[in-house]
């Protein structure tokens, strides 16, 4: 009679291309396809990116800054999607987002024009040590089974509730209710998913 052997334990998530950043928690069965998913993750956050289990990352860019943290549920599919954080962006699980969506938690720049000039002068060469001027942030939530099509963007502070269908090439600047149809630019409630 022979002992039996333990079950393996499940594979870690990885990206196909290298090793992960030391604070991005990737779940079990999940995988991140791509060249450059890395290039502007420079968040100092502990647990700055957290993918749930089986989840695809394909193509992905995860552009997070100094203090922003992603958060990501199990189960979801993304195709050439950019995460653009500042602050937290948080998904929930069975989310599927189509190629060439954007989600941004910040307008990147201040809306005022003199805040402008000072802001491209802060990032330029000639910044001499100069700060950016304050830059709005607001948290992005999406809730569970959510499809959002190809070319969607999102915008800071917007919450999509559980179940959402947002047609492709939406503009989504306020929150949507759950089970919403979604469609245009802005983004308007068309419907409710059956």
């Amino acid at each position: 009679m022979s002992t039996p052997t333990p079950n393996p334990e499940p594979a870690h998530g990885l990206w196909s291309r290298g090793p992960l950043p030391s604070n991005a928690q990737v779940g079990a069965d999940t995988v991140i396809l791509g060249d450059q998913p890395f290039k502007r993750f420079h968040s100092k956050q502990p647990a700055a990116l957290a993918l749930g289990t089986k989840c695809t990352m394909d193509g992905v860019h995860f552009a997070v800054g100094p203090e922003g943290r992603v958060k990501i549920g199990d189960f979801c599919y993304f195709t050439n999607v950019v995460l653009l954080c500042e602050l937290e962006v948080l998904i929930g699980n069975y989310v599927m987002i189509g190629w060439n969506s954007t989600i941004a938690d910040t307008d990147f720049h201040p809306l005022a024009p003199a805040e402008r000039i000072a802001d491209a002068i802060a990032c330029s060469p000639l910044a001499n040590g100069r700060k950016r001027p304050a830059i709005a942030c607001r948290p992005v939530v999406i809730e569970d089974d959510v499809w959002i099509g190809p070319n969607v963007t999102i915008l800071k502070g917007v919450r999509i509730g559980q179940g959402a269908f947002i047609e492709a090439g939406s503009l989504v600047t306020r929150d949507m209710p759950p089970r919403a149809h979604v469609l245009g630019n802005p983004a308007q409630v068309v419907g409710q998913v059956e």
